[in-house]
């Protein structure tokens, strides 16, 4: 079994903080841009499809466990601040909300590399509040901007636990169509790592 990186930070105590401010009073809602979409891994009593304001979903997150290795680090998208990001929320039954949300931290926080927050969702239905896992550019995670060749590159050679950089960019790009999402970033990347050098 692969060894995991030690947390940057504890995120133990970032949980704790996100059962407190959820106040276990109503469901939680929590937003998916990236692979939540496609593989919540959690029972949800109602899914929207959600708009968020002031974050947009980038492949700018350095993967040393799910897409890469140490050695070999691949992408994972995070939510930078700036512009705007559609995705899904999902409306979980507060009664199986503490599990949920401690099965996310141990999927989504191995490494407490994201800023968990609650973030302001605009539905069909009217606005929720969600959790969402956000990213900031001072993360030693934050991969900066990268030239087209080295996408190629991670894009060719990266793959973690749960598969290939590659992988899980098509799908999600995939499953964002499927919800009649457009990502023009996210469609110039996969479209540029087809095209040869």
């Amino acid at each position: 079994m692969t060894n995991l990186p030690a947390p940057l930070r504890d995120p133990a105590p970032m949980l704790e903080r996100a059962l407190m401010d959820w106040g276990g009073h109503e469901d939680l809602w929590v937003f998916g841009y990236g692979s939540l979409i496609w593989r919540p891994d959690f029972d949800y009593a109602e899914r929207r499809a959600a708009k968020v304001h002031g974050w947009h979903r980038a492949l700018k997150m350095w993967s040393r466990v799910n897409r890469g290795t140490p050695e070999c680090p691949g992408l994972v998208f995070g939510m930078l601040s700036g512009g705007s990001c559609r995705g899904m929320v999902f409306r979980v039954d507060k009664a199986h909300a503490p599990q949920v949300l401690t099965n996310l931290w141990q999927r989504e926080m191995v490494t407490a590399v994201y800023d968990p927050r609650w973030l302001a969702c605009q539905t069909p239905h009217g606005p929720v509040r969600a959790l969402a896992f956000t990213l900031s550019r001072k993360s030693p995670n934050h991969t900066g901007v990268l030239p087209d060749h080295e996408y190629r590159r991670i894009f060719e050679q990266a793959s973690g636990r749960f598969g290939t950089t590659r992988d899980y960019a098509q799908t999600t790009h995939d499953e964002l169509l499927r919800h009649g999402i457009q990502d023009q970033a996210l469609a110039r990347l996969i479209a540029l790592t087809h095209r040869r050098c």
